[in-house]
């Protein structure tokens, strides 16, 4: 039996180890982790869930929203063209100084590529607008090196047939 024990606790602990690796695979591979998510919505959602809502006065506002106006471009239907206008709320007046830099670089590029992924159905609505947004912050994001898109508002939208 002396001889068997080695083996056993051997045994036991390959046992234990192939366990631990199986769940912490399985979580891993079929957790329903929101980060992973393909949902715009759900990861807007992520990716500012840090920042905390205070109330701010307009003054505040200003020193933290940037405006992007007049960007005209067509959409996946080429035969409807769209003219948009953007107010971007950032977190922070150094993440608003940033953003002016690179509003024309790479911004609006990103809105561009949006607006050209969308169908004049998918755009219509509340909720295909709202969509838009929630893309649009998941796709500005990571292209600012300092702070945060926390809001964006749509403030002219016009989808016109040509």
């Amino acid at each position: 039996m002396k001889k068997m024990l080695p083996w056993l606790v051997s045994l036991l602990l390959a046992i234990t180890l192939i366990v631990i690796v199986g769940l912490y695979s399985w979580s891993t591979l079929f957790g329903d982790s929101a980060s992973g998510s393909k949902d715009p919505e759900k990861q807007a959602q992520e990716s500012v869930k840090d920042v905390s809502a205070q109330p701010m006065s307009a003054d505040e506002m200003i020193k933290v929203t940037s405006e992007l106006n007049d960007i005209k471009t067509n959409i996946a239907d080429t035969e409807y063209v769209v003219i948009l206008g953007l107010a971007i709320q950032l977190d922070s007046e150094h993440a608003k100084e940033e953003f002016e830099k690179v509003k024309s670089l790479q911004i609006k590029p990103i809105v561009n590529r949006a607006l050209w992924s969308l169908t004049p159905e998918e755009l219509s609505g509340s909720d295909g607008k709202d969509r838009l947004v929630a893309s649009l912050i998941n796709a500005i994001n990571p292209v600012l090196a300092d702070g945060k898109v926390t809001n964006i508002g749509i403030t002219n939208f016009i989808m016109t047939q040509i």
